[in-house]
């Protein structure tokens, strides 16, 4: 089926062209923007002519003219952007979270009034958690070691200090850092009686008796790193501090004894 081919031109009058034909099973409108052009040849095996159709044609110039204007745009932004270090959208940057005093403040008065609940004795430190960093708050009358004990004395005592391969007697009491007491020789009914460097106390124990003297009284705190071993084979489950109200009542000297086959150590 051919037609007459009619151009549109300003104010949108038709004007036909009888000599240019084309079929119109060749036009379809449906598809993307090249099928609304079409080939014209001429009757007489003339060139081809290329020929926009009406208002349609028209209206599809001015809609590549507007993508064209559109990409223009976005190139512009692409440019400025890697220029100036500029972003359509702002970057994204974590906040660090700041220490703050009210929290720190709350955490140490919530602090406190489990310690009451559990009966702690006076004075007695408190452990501010952040994470997996703690913060230890005593008073001024709590000395600090290098090694990270803490340790406050009540009575210093007299004579001299315990020596590897001697035994020590002492009470203590152990407390948690709640101020929940967890063992105690006082109830046991007995004191507790150890040769030092035998690796039988924690290293922060046998370090915060190291220098006491008999009749002395101190209260020692212990971090992890000097605590016990951590594991479901021991007694503690994870890594705390450990508080210890600690008397020594005695150090004695120690020899080995045989007798025999058999062979012990006595102190006296």
């Amino acid at each position: 089926m051919a037609a007459a081919v009619c151009s549109a031109h300003p104010p949108f009058t038709a004007k036909c062209h009888p000599n240019l034909h084309f079929h119109v099973s060749n036009l379809n409108l449906g598809r993307s923007r090249s099928s609304a052009q079409a080939f014209v040849r001429r009757r007489r095996g003339s060139p081809g002519v290329f020929l926009k159709l009406g208002v349609r044609a028209q209206v599809e110039e001015d809609g590549e003219e507007d993508d064209l204007r559109r990409r223009r745009f976005l190139l512009f932004l692409v440019a400025l952007s890697s220029s100036t270090g500029l972003s359509p959208c702002p970057d994204s940057h974590g906040k660090s979270k700041g220490k703050n005093p009210y929290d720190e403040k709350r955490l140490l008065e919530q602090n406190k009034r489990i310690q009451r609940e559990n009966r702690a004795p006076d004075d007695f430190p408190s452990f501010i958690r952040e994470g997996f960093q703690v913060k230890v708050v005593t008073s001024d009358n709590y000395v600090r070691k290098d090694s990270g004990l803490i340790y406050k004395d009540f009575e210093l005592g007299s004579g001299d200090c315990p020596l590897a391969g001697q035994q020590v007697i002492f009470h203590y009491i152990g407390y948690n850092e709640s101020g929940r007491r967890i063992d105690s020789t006082y109830m046991q009914g007995s004191p507790a009686k150890v040769r030092m460097g035998t690796n039988t106390l924690i290293p922060g124990f046998e370090e915060g008796i190291r220098d006491m003297k008999p009749g002395g009284k101190r209260r020692i705190v212990i971090p992890p790193e000097l605590g016990p071993p951590v594991g479901p084979s021991t007694f503690f489950s994870s890594k705390q501090f450990e508080v210890f109200d600690v008397e020594l009542l005695d150090i004695q000297n120690c020899q080995r004894r045989t007798i025999g086959f058999y062979s012990d150590v006595v102190c006296n």
